[in-house]
């Protein structure tokens, strides 16, 4: 067949690639894709691309995680201060719709948008379009992705990657024929651009992003240029530069064409005018042009192979920090992954692909997120919309947190850097955000939606917009829940600089904010926020749906766990006794967790919990996960009314939704629940047919999580829950194999983290430790917990071990139980405890009795 690719057929593998089938770590098909999410992701934590695997067309889809839209716009509203207490009265009063229609008035503009930057084509010519045989893959071992097929009887291979320590991206490709490579290269946008060749074989785009991208369909102007091409926008060019190895290149006024070469390499660099968070990127922004040829003349120094070790070395230091095995299918695992993702519902036991999945989050993870670079946002770094989903921005009332609940414990504990840094360009317009709106003076506060400009301002367009909702946008608690993650980074690497020169000044800031956003609740007497929201959930009482009250749960939650942090870290420092004292008072006074009638941990101010409420957030349990308030160890009644809430919200749900109850049901030491959650989110979703947003989460074929849309955060949460079945050290003690379930019958973990910067291996057989190791980078006292009782080869047992304020306990905090409720079991099994002293740089050998 001839001129038409037809990509419906079942491409012929045999043994084409017989080692391939039975690899561990890659993601392959027997077929090009033909949706987005059947391409395969690469990324250096700045440039993006998916990659297709086309036979007579192939595409690379790019992005830059800096291309956003607009400019800095703080979007601060001075009415803020004139609202509020009228909100608050409406709220004390219990007028919560006309407290809804106040808060309206005190909104700012919706986010920018994150943009996609171009595509770069090849087109080949084959006499035969139809390959006689065909193979890609994605190799997490190495993040290189590969092509490779036969076509008129000749096996052509292409072979690309995009590497951190060159700072660009590159393709390889051969043939096993020689003057056999025929192919036409073109680079296009869908920005406005102009692409245009330069010397004989370097191909430019130069682009241009709009202004202003719109949030709703209603909104006049979708898509807005500024009609000043030096005016505000984003400027941006690429530059793919072709090398080839015999043949020759010839230049058209838009396009390379590559004639009967023996191999060809092509160097590919990019960049953006961004600036800084608050500069403007058109009218201030840097020259892009500089940035992408120092890149590609840097990168052209070197050889395709060379380049290559170099990126794997660099990829491989953070990769192989961890390993997983939970057994393998060996029928299964000879099966392309989509194949394998529609079997698991009737082969659960491929254990293989659940261990591909988690390590593919590693590997979204390390291609994202790298120190230096801006934090990943719901799409990571990758998406083909220029009006993607919720604009593929910061959504930081649980998305853009869960991105990072992996980086610690799955021992990627730098890629955590790039949310610090964009916390300090949060406490500056927070700061502001916070005087303007609410005419406090300390402290720093972010709401519900940020971007590449570091907005703090709550979104909904101000009042114009009817479907703005104040159950999502009168939200200003992430600054002190992105605090929660500098504690923890302190936790896992006891970095007391980190902790006093970058953690301290950003927790405090978020701390003092909240002091003064925390009110006396005539009433109770108790310190609460008012106005509250359970994030985009709305309480139902007698009928009708209100959007805002008073302390929500997961508002005292997150507040009570950052003064904890602080009280704990201002003694660590020994600094600000006064301000210490200040949290303790306050925290005292916080406005107390309640367990309702149904012997559920109340989600409102009041007993208003809906037992028949599916929503897809249950923000209330963020003191059992992410937090540590609530345990099975010092809270079980807590740790019991948290489970009736999970059972009533039921399982299925959206991905990332999914993703955060596999963790609630590990640190409930419930595998099996955990377990059937994560099964279940394997439900294969095909891109290729309609469904629904917010309709039940699954699996795309390239393993990214279906929200859906395809949502980053699902993939990063459900690695984070994994790792948590495995390894807990959030409750003062280590436990190994808190929540192991079943079907993981056999298997061994080796290098995920504990707090108190301790290294975990872990191996189990017939469901039981069989072995276990723990390396103490920092020395100090260790208590473990184990499901049996066990020895320590290297160390004593000892009853005077000093506490390791690094295995931190949050304590009890209080609550208050309706006494009609009654409470589900829990599993309150405390195992054996064993604490022993260890030394800085010593490996502890762990055996079974």
């Amino acid at each position: 067949m001839k001129n038409k690719l037809i990509t419906s057929i079942i491409f012929c593998v045999g043994s084409f690639f017989a080692s391939a089938q039975t690899a561990d770590l890659k993601l392959w098909y027997n077929r090009p894709a033909k949706a987005w999410e059947e391409a395969l992701p690469l990324g250096n934590a700045k440039t993006g691309a998916m990659v297709f695997g086309g036979v007579v067309t192939e595409r690379f889809q790019l992005n830059d995680n800096t291309l956003w839209s607009g400019f800095p716009n703080p979007g601060n509203n001075p009415d803020g201060k004139t609202f509020l207490p009228q909100v608050r009265k409406q709220v004390f009063a219990g007028n919560y719709d006309s407290a809804t229609t106040l808060w309206r008035k005190m909104q700012g503009p919706y986010s920018a948008r994150y943009l996609p930057l171009a595509d770069l084509w090849l087109k080949f010519t084959y006499r035969d379009t139809t390959p006689a045989k065909y193979y890609r893959d994605l190799d997490l071992n190495n993040a290189t992705a590969t092509v490779k097929y036969t076509v008129d009887g000749i096996t052509y291979t292409r072979e690309t990657f995009i590497s951190h320590p060159s700072k660009i991206m590159m393709i390889r490709i051969t043939a096993d024929k020689k003057a056999s490579i025929h192919f036409i290269t073109s680079l296009t946008s869908k920005l406005h651009f102009g692409t245009k060749t330069e010397g004989k074989d370097l191909l430019v785009l130069r682009g241009k992003a709009p202004k202003q991208v719109a949030n709703r369909s209603s909104e006049a102007i979708q898509v807005g240029y500024d009609e000043n091409p030096n005016g505000e926008g984003m400027n941006f060019v690429v530059y793919a530069k072709i090398v080839n190895e015999g043949g020759s290149i010839q230049q058209t006024t838009d396009q390379l064409e590559v004639k009967n070469a023996d191999a060809v390499t092509i160097y590919l660099s990019e960049a953006t005018s961004f600036n800084g968070f608050d500069k403007s990127p058109g009218l201030a922004g840097k020259d892009p042009v500089k940035e992408a040829t120092a890149n590609l003349q840097n990168a052209m120094k070197r050889s395709f192979a060379d380049a290559e070790k170099i990126h794997v070395a660099d990829y491989r230091s953070l990769f192989d920090r961890v390993t997983l095995d939970l057994g393998e299918n060996t029928i299964t695992a000879k099966l392309p992954t989509d194949e394998r993702l529609k079997k698991f519902t009737s082969s659960p036991d491929d254990h293989g692909l659940t261990v591909l999945y988690y390590q593919f989050g590693r590997y979204l993870m390390i291609a994202s997120t790298r120190p230096g670079s801006r934090p990943t946002n719901l799409q990571g770094i990758w998406n083909d919309a220029v009006q993607p989903p919720w604009g593929s921005n910061y959504t930081t009332n649980i998305n853009t947190e869960m991105n990072y609940w992996l980086a610690e414990n799955t021992n990627l504990s730098e890629c955590h850097q790039p949310l610090f840094d964009f916390m300090k360009e949060l406490a500056v317009n927070g700061a502001v955000t916070a005087k303007t709106n609410y005419g406090i003076n300390e402290g720093w506060v972010t709401h519900h939606n940020s971007d590449l400009w570091a907005k703090t301002s709550p979104p909904g367009g101000y009042d114009w917009d009817p479907r703005a909702a104040p159950r999502w946008s009168a939200w200003p608690m992430a600054g002190a829940w992105f605090s929660t993650h500098l504690w923890e980074h302190y936790l896992f690497t006891g970095d007391k600089n980190f902790l006093k020169e970058e953690a301290y000044p950003l927790m405090k800031g978020a701390a003092q904010f909240m002091l003064h956003w925390l009110i006396n609740d005539p009433e109770s007497g108790y310190l609460i926020t008012n106005p509250s929201t359970s994030p985009e959930n709305t309480i139902k009482i007698k009928g009708k749906e209100y959007e805002m009250a008073m302390a929500g749960t997961m508002d005292m939650s997150i507040i009570r766990e950052l003064f904890t942090a602080l009280i704990k870290t201002t003694g660590v420092l020994n600094v600000d006794a006064a301000f210490r004292e200040q949290l303790v008072k306050a925290k005292e006074k916080l406005y107390p967790f309640h367990i309702g009638r149904n012997g559920q941990l109340q989600e409102w101010f009041k007993d208003w919990d809906d037992p028949n409420d599916k929503h897809r957030h249950i923000s209330h349990l963020f003191g059992l996960y992410p937090g540590s308030q609530l345990t099975l160890n010092n809270t079980p009644e807590l740790a019991a009314a948290a489970k009736e809430s999970l059972i009533e919200r039921g399982d299925v749900s959206t991905g990332w939704s999914m993703a955060w109850k596999i963790n609630w049901w590990a640190r409930l030491h419930d595998g099996e629940h955990a377990y059937k959650i994560l099964s279940t989110a394997f439900a294969f979703i095909d891109p290729t047919k309609e469904k629904a947003q917010m309709s039940g989460g699954g699996t795309y074929p390239n393993l990214f999580d279906a929200h859906p849309p395809f949502q980053i955060d699902g993939n990063f949460g459900a690695t984070a829950g994994i790792t948590e079945m495995l390894l807990q050290s959030h409750d003062g003690q280590i436990s190994l194999l808190p929540a192991l379930p079943t079907a993981w019958k056999n298997g061994f973990v080796k290098g995920i983290k504990a707090r108190g910067n301790f290294t975990i291996d872990i191996n189990w057989k017939d469901g039981k430790l069989s072995r276990g190791k723990i390396v103490s980078l920092l020395g100090g006292s260790c208590r473990l917990r184990t499901n049996e009782p066990v020895r320590i080869v290297e160390a004593r047992a000892t009853a005077d071990a000093a506490a390791n304020e690094l295995q931190t306990v949050y304590g009890k905090p209080p609550y208050e139980k309706n006494t009609n409720a009654k409470l589900v079991e829990i599993n309150n099994s405390k195992g054996y405890i064993i604490d022993f002293k260890t030394e800085k740089g010593k490996t502890y050998t762990i055996i079974p009795f």
